[in-house]
């Protein structure tokens, strides 16, 4: 509230970070040249900058996820503040009551900051010691399932989340269509090093011996026995991540739907992986908001 008062404050805010470092001079894109700028006052209110050698017109929101939204400015950046400084998120019920918008608004909000601006998208691969897991996401069924009952194949399905964690680094997560060899080792070589160990329990989708061969080494721990940690080699760290991506989501949100679930990883995962940094976490979403084009 009190950096960004009004939407004018965030307009501006905008302009500077994407065009503008001293909010009067920037690079044409029609002209091509330095030029002043000014913002003048129209009847349609524009939220436009005026190049004053040829009258392009910049528009900071252009390109971002609130173009051509109607939701003002200000409501936006106290919505990436919420997300931001809550530990285990927020629901859309819970942001329409914080903003006073509806329902659908609030809903549309979350889906473009969790979908535009938390997915992983730096192509960085992981390296170094890399703990890598799956777990599945739903509960129990409610009752007995049977495949002359309530149908076998579609009342058990549940998503295939996949975990890779650097220890004391980062975190990725996506969801696989199943838990099969060539998904898992397919997923394992896009997003991982081949100059890592990777650690992994006794699955069997990890039985091949391309995982050595491929990397510099290859531990499994062996669950089955009721090993969980033997010396260096466990996989606790991305355990762990899984533990808190099932409380919150249980805590707050009490369920997700098989299509929407990645954008909610992406969002635990992009807070973990800015847990030691400096810098606040909604400074880091709003540059991002601001070079997203």
């Amino acid at each position: 509230m009190r950096e960004f008062p009004d939407d004018d404050a965030c307009l501006v805010w905008l302009w500077r970070n994407r065009y503008s470092d001293d909010g009067e001079h920037a690079e044409c894109p029609k002209c091509g040249h330095w030029r002043a700028f000014k913002r003048y006052e129209t009847a349609q209110r524009r939220q436009t900058w005026t190049c004053t050698g040829c009258g392009y017109h910049v528009q900071p929101t252009a390109g971002t996820i609130f173009e051509k939204s109607s939701t003002s400015l200000h409501l936006w950046f106290y919505a990436i503040h919420l997300m931001t400084s809550t530990r285990c998120g927020i629901s859309a019920k819970q942001l329409e009551r914080e903003l006073g918008v509806t329902y659908k608004t609030a809903w549309r909000m979350l889906n473009l900051i969790r979908n535009e601006l938390m997915a992983d998208e730096d192509g960085e691969k992981l390296s170094g010691d890399v703990e890598v897991d799956e777990t599945f996401h739903g509960g129990k069924p409610r009752a007995a399932v049977t495949r002359a009952g309530l149908g076998y194949k579609h009342a058990t399905y549940k998503p295939s989340v996949f975990g890779m964690v650097e220890r004391g680094g980062r975190v990725k997560v996506t969801i696989l269509p199943n838990r099969g060899g060539p998904a898992v080792h397919h997923t394992i070589y896009e997003h991982v090093l081949p100059e890592s160990i990777i650690f992994t329990d006794d699955w069997k989708g990890y039985d091949s011996q391309s995982l050595s061969r491929r990397y510099i080494r290859h531990y499994r721990i062996k669950h089955k026995e009721r090993v969980y940690v033997d010396g260096p080699v466990h996989t606790q760290t991305v355990v762990g991540f899984f533990g808190l991506v099932k409380s919150g989501i249980r805590g707050t949100y009490h369920d997700v739907s098989a299509k929407w679930l990645q954008g909610y990883l992406n969002e635990y995962a992009w807070h973990y992986n800015r847990r030691h940094d400096v810098r606040s976490m909604f400074e880091q979403l709003l540059l991002r908001a601001a070079v997203r084009s």
